[in-house]
């Protein structure tokens, strides 16, 4: 309705020179830490103007490798070609910060009355209407936002820096219906190129041309189309092996299957206590995630804010380690 009211909305994205053909080339590309296999031989090419969906389950290594592409890691083994003149603007909620102390206003033009948008002068209120915030929330300390408008302000701030490589890491937490209309016709018509990590089969479906999916095991396979896309190829891909004749049988007898291992009783005891501690520590991250959400908490000492990011890590490494052990253990 407040769109209707409004007008016609459009959301524009500052826009750096166009980046070199190719992007990012990743060749057999692993990574690992301990035991641990995030990625497992991956080689995929993403060149200019591609909208790739990132998609696997908590924990599988989807923000891993989006540094990995970006140089922020560095791989166990292969490599990352990365392209020329690349300008990258990367939205993480958990990661990119606003200044407690200024407006929205001050937090996306820094005092400034303009932002340059594709060269062009744009008032700053009007460029934060087309964020949906009104004249007086737009000039509000930030203490007073709510956890969706503070979400929708990271993503004005993003979106002025000049940019030809845009990378969203989970942009749909929290985000109103009218927002995510907003945020699906920028990235449908935007002509840069698009890295997405999301579990949001509708807004994946909406706005990327391919999807790398996260298997099991380290395992990135790539799919063309959106999250719908991907379920349809699987699916065909296991009608297939469904229906491919059976091997035919030999004269000799197969020798009998090793038996599985059997676990000592101190491993017994770690795999029947290891789902209550995965569920232990999802709900720590849990936690963790909605009081981050929460405007007070910015009103903490830096200090205290840092502690908390760095306590999170922590957890979300010891989720990984158990997700890794259980798995081991269990096979």
């Amino acid at each position: 309705q407040r769109r209707e009211q409004q007008g016609k909305v459009s959301l524009s994205v500052s826009q750096a020179a166009p980046s070199g053909k190719r992007v990012v080339e990743a060749r057999d590309l692993r990574f690992a830490y301990g035991e641990r296999v995030l990625v497992d031989g991956l080689t995929t090419m993403i060149q200019r103007g591609d909208r790739v969906g990132i998609v696997g389950s908590n924990g599988a290594g989807k923000s891993t490798l989006i540094r990995l592409l970006l140089g922020d890691l560095q791989p166990t083994s292969g490599e990352v070609i990365r392209g020329t003149n690349l300008e990258v603007a990367y939205f993480d909620q958990h990661r990119m910060a606003l200044n407690e102390s200024l407006n929205a206003l001050d937090n996306v033009a820094g005092g400034s009355d303009s932002v340059e948008i594709n060269g062009q002068r744009k008032h700053v209120i009007g460029y934060l209407q087309d964020f949906l915030f009104t004249p007086e929330r737009a000039r509000a300390p930030i203490t007073k936002l709510s956890g969706g408008e503070r979400n929708r302000l990271l993503l004005a701030k993003l979106f002025a820096r000049p940019a030809n490589v845009i990378v969203l890491d989970e942009p749909t937490n929290d985000l109103d219906i009218e927002t995510l209309e907003l945020l699906e016709e920028l990235l449908a018509s935007w002509p840069g190129t698009l890295l997405l990590v999301s579990h949001d089969r509708d807004f994946l479906d909406s706005v990327v041309t391919s999807t790398l999916v996260f298997e099991g095991d380290g395992r990135v396979q790539e799919y063309v189309g959106g999250y719908s896309d991907w379920l349809r190829q699987r699916a065909a891909a296991v009608q297939r092996k469904l229906e491919a004749p059976a091997p035919a049988a030999v004269a000799t007898p197969a020798p009998a299957a090793a038996a599985k291992r059997k676990l000592s009783f101190k491993d017994q005891r770690e795999l029947a206590e290891l789902p209550a501690r995965i569920e232990q520590l999802e709900a720590e991250l849990a936690d963790f995630d909605a009081r981050m959400l929460e405007p007070a908490f910015y009103q903490q000492p830096a200090a205290t804010i840092t502690a908390a990011n760095n306590e999170r890590a922590v957890k979300q490494a010891a989720l990984d380690l158990a997700y890794a052990r259980w798995q081991e253990l269990d096979a």
